[in-house]
């Protein structure tokens, strides 16, 4: 899978290397030609000059074979700029935001491109982690007990969940879907509720049972 990461800094390095190590194709794009230059030296990653708020140097990168673009600078703006051209330019599947200022969480979602809005460079690498190594699975959320957690599914295309009602989805017993997400409209699901292509389906399930949901919501095995 490949993952580009916008920015250089510790916390775009970090994130990079950590899922460089697991085997991931990773590229870091960084506008600073000197620390590019300076970290060359001392990382195995993929570093590029070029500016990701700008089109041309995200067309360059190869950001149309993206997968996951993870927008880590420590600017607000740059990385709402480098969401929104992630996601309407390039159509990446999974746009991960890094928020520096809190107050300016408000802005961090799906208008301006962005799927998962973090505020601690803790969450953002389990995030990013969480979106390569389960594909369009992510979890939101996981409680301290109880061994339950939120997790959040885009179907995609390929879903064979598409057309189904929620009642005839084969989810295991520990999981229950409490919401769908549907053109930016919260919908209350019901037995009845037909899932449709790209959705955001968001589960309650319990730990043990969460590949199965992927699987039913997902696919594969």
């Amino acid at each position: 899978m490949k993952v580009m990461i916008a920015g250089a800094g510790s916390v775009g390095v970090a994130i990079g290397e950590d899922l460089m190590a697991k085997g991931y194709d990773v590229s870091v794009i960084e506008r600073d030609h000197l620390l590019v230059e300076k970290l060359s030296k001392k990382s195995a990653l993929t570093f590029i000059v070029g500016d990701a708020c700008e089109v041309t140097s995200l067309h360059n990168a190869g950001t149309s074979e993206t997968e996951v673009m993870v927008a880590a600078t420590g600017d607000d703006e740059d990385n709402l700029v480098i969401s929104l051209l992630a996601k309407q330019e390039f159509a990446v599947p999974r746009v991960i935001a890094r928020v520096n200022n809190s107050k300016n969480q408000w802005l961090f979602n799906e208008s301006w491109g962005v799927d998962v809005s973090v505020s601690t460079p803790q969450q953002l690498t389990a995030l990013v982690e969480e979106a390569v190594s389960v594909g369009s699975l992510v979890r939101l959320l996981q409680f301290e007990h109880g061994n339950a957690e939120i997790v959040e599914v885009t179907l995609a295309s390929d879903s064979p969940a598409i057309g189904k009602a929620i009642e005839n989805l084969e989810l295991p017993r520990d999981s229950n879907i409490v919401g769908v997400i549907r053109d930016d409209r919260l919908i209350v699901p019901h037995d009845d509720t037909i899932l449709l292509d790209g959705d955001e389906v968001v589960v309650l399930v319990a730990g043990e049972a969460e590949q199965q949901v992927h699987v039913v919501l997902c696919g594969g095995h």
